[in-house]
C-alpha cells in the first residue's frame, strides 16, 4: 500500500479506502456485522486505513453503525474515520442544514461510530445557499477546537462546484471529495487546479463510475439496485460501450481493469487517495492492488513514508 498526505491535515491516508454508501443496503445487498467486519478486516491487513462514510448510509445511521461496532473491537487510532453531514434518513430521507441540526447529526454520528471525534468532517453535497452559512462553519470549527471533528472537508455535490472548492481554505476545510473518474473527468478543468492552489487533499468518489468501469457489465445490462436501476437505458448503454472501448485500447493485457481504473485517478497529481465501495473481502483485494500498478508513481506531491 502506498500512503499520501491529505492536504494540509496532519492525516496521512492510504492511497486506495473504502468507501461504505454499500454498507446502507442501497447496492443491491443488504449488509450485517460479520460481513462488514470481514471487509474492514482484510482492508487493514492490506494496509488500507481510510473509511468514508457518512450520516445517510442506511437508515439510522446504519453505516456507521457498522463501522462503530467494528471500530470498538479495533485500534481507533490505527483508523482515519471520515463522515459526512447535510441530510439525514430515518423514517424518510431529508435535508437537515441548520446549525442547530448539523450539531445534532455530529453527536449522532459519534454516537453511532463509537468515537470520541472525527477525523475529516465533511459538507455532504449541499446547495451553495446552504453552503454559505457563516453561522453553521462558525459551530463547526467550535467543534474543531474542542475535539469532536479534526478537520473539515468539503464533499461538493457537482464536480465542477468551483464556488465551493474555491472558499475551502476560507472556512478552514483542507480537503475536497469529488467525483472523477475516467469516463468523469470534469474536475480536471477547475476544481482539481484549485486544489492544487490551496494544498487541499481531494478523496476521489465514484472512481469505478457505479461500477461500469469494473469491466464486468455489457451494454444490455440490467441493474436492480436502488443506486442504478433508474437510470437512462440509452446513457447507461452508451457509457458501457465507452467503458469497452477503454478496455480495449487502454488496459495493459493482463490487467484487471477495476484495479487499472483507481489507479487511473491516482496518477493525477491532484488526487490523494480513492474510495471505491466493496461488497465482499475479494473486492477489497482487488482494489488494493491498484496502488501496486506502475501508473501509481511513488513522486506523487503528496507521497510520504509511514
Amino acid at each position: 500500500m502506498k500512503y499520501r498526505r491529505l492536504g494540509k491535515t496532519d492525516l496521512n491516508v492510504s492511497v486506495v479506502g473504502v468507501g461504505t454508501w454499500q454498507f446502507g443496503g442501497d447496492w443491491g445487498k443488504d449488509f450485517n456485522q460479520d460481513e462488514a467486519d470481514a471487509i474492514l478486516t482484510r482492508a487493514k491487513e492490506l494496509g488500507i486505513n481510510l473509511i468514508d462514510t457518512a450520516e445517510c448510509y442506511g437508515p439510522h445511521h446504519m453505516s456507521e453503525r457498522f463501522i462503530g461496532d467494528f471500530l470498538k473491537r479495533d485500534r481507533r487510532e490505527d483508523w482515519v474515520v471520515a463522515s459526512k453531514f447535510g441530510h439525514k434518513w430515518h423514517d424518510h430521507w431529508e435535508n437537515a442544514w441548520s446549525v442547530d441540526a448539523v450539531r445534532v447529526q455530529l453527536e449522532e454520528s459519534l454516537k453511532a461510530l463509537q468515537t470520541d471525534y472525527i477525523d475529516l468532517y465533511q459538507f455532504h453535497s449541499g446547495s451553495d445557499e446552504d453552503f454559505d452559512n457563516d453561522e453553521l462553519w462558525t459551530m463547526l470549527d467550535k467543534q474543531v477546537q474542542a475535539g469532536k471533528i479534526r478537520n473539515l472537508g468539503i464533499s461538493i455535490g457537482s464536480n465542477a462546484n468551483i464556488y465551493q472548492t474555491s472558499k475551502a481554505t476560507e472556512l478552514n476545510a483542507k480537503a475536497i471529495q469529488v467525483v472523477y473518474n475516467r469516463i468523469d473527468q470534469v474536475p480536471e478543468k477547475e476544481v482539481f487546479p484549485s486544489c492544487i492552489e490551496q494544498d487541499l487533499g481531494v478523496l476521489a468518489r465514484v472512481p469505478l463510475a457505479s461500477g461500469f468501469l469494473s469491466g464486468k457489465y455489457k451494454p444490455g445490462t440490467v441493474f436492480s439496485d436502488n443506486v442504478r436501476k433508474g437510470r437512462n437505458r440509452e446513457e447507461v448503454d452508451e457509457k458501457l460501450r465507452l467503458v469497452e472501448e477503454i478496455q480495449q485500447n487502454e488496459v495493459p493485457e493482463g490487467v484487471n481493469m477495476a484495479e487499472w481504473a483507481l489507479a487511473w485517478c491516482l496518477q493525477h497529481p491532484a488526487v490523494t487517495t480513492v474510495i471505491p465501495g466493496c461488497k465482499s473481502p475479494e473486492q477489497v483485494e482487488i482494489n488494493a492492488r491498484a496502488a501496486s500498478l506502475d501508473i501509481v508513481k511513488d513522486d506523487h506531491p503528496s507521497a510520504v513514508t509511514i
